[in-house]
């Protein structure tokens, strides 16, 4: 179901992918920097997603801003949040690389303010996290992520130049959520791996994302 979601004066398009049964949950997902919503792995998500019962909307928001991206998301989550057609009782940001940061950085207003006393976001999912710049490993983009108390999940390749392995298992240490990492072993900051299908990785990373769903809110699957 394509949508436009009033950003501003603007729209953001977007598009819902809606499971055959009235759903509880819902993920809101984000492409990187470059791309836009139907970037392959966010299609693939979306519909492994809905094709297990949960509810993904998925939006495009150009430009290279955090800050911007991040207003963004939050219109997206308010639209999803007081959308008639819906009725969820949570959901779960997600973004890929420069859209996890925007996803991480709305959860960290949100809670701050006064906005999300009644705990609508229920976690955060985290595709290559660009937690550096490329061999700029000084810098890491981390605040946002130490200040998140709701359960984030990382899934990341352990040969990503933006994420090396060992920097990031530092920050998750420090983290005060509940989280987890899985790493998709020897695949890039694209998540391609050599000698393996883009479906392949795909199919990997869509159930680790459902499963781990699955266990933060207990999805009922009669």
């Amino acid at each position: 179901v394509k949508v436009k979601i009033p950003f501003g004066n603007k729209h953001l398009d977007a598009i819902f992918s809606v499971p055959e049964k009235k759903p509880t949950y819902g993920v809101i997902l984000t492409h990187g920097a470059g791309g836009d919503m139907n970037f392959p792995h966010l299609v693939s998500l979306a519909a492994y997603l809905a094709s297990h019962g949960v509810l993904c909307l998925r939006f495009t928001c150009k430009g290279l801003n955090v800050a911007y991206r991040t207003k963004a998301f939050k219109a997206v989550v308010e639209y999803l949040k007081l959308c008639d057609d819906y009725k969820l009782s949570g959901v779960f940001l997600a973004g890929r690389s420069m859209g996890s940061r925007a996803a991480a950085s709305v959860i960290c207003q949100l809670s701050q303010g006064d906005d999300d006393d009644d705990g609508f976001i229920q976690g955060l999912v985290c595709l290559s996290y660009p937690l550096h710049r490329p061999k700029l490993q000084s810098k890491l983009r981390d605040e946002d992520l130490l200040l998140i108390t709701c359960p984030v999940l990382f899934v990341s390749g352990s040969a990503d130049e933006m994420c090396e392995k060992q920097l990031l298992e530092g920050v998750v240490r420090k983290m005060k959520a509940p989280k987890k990492i899985h790493w998709i072993d020897k695949a890039n900051h694209g998540m391609a791996v050599k000698g393996r299908t883009a479906d392949d990785v795909m199919e990997e990373v869509n159930a680790q994302v459902f499963s781990w769903l699955r266990e933060n809110v207990q999805l009922q699957h009669k």
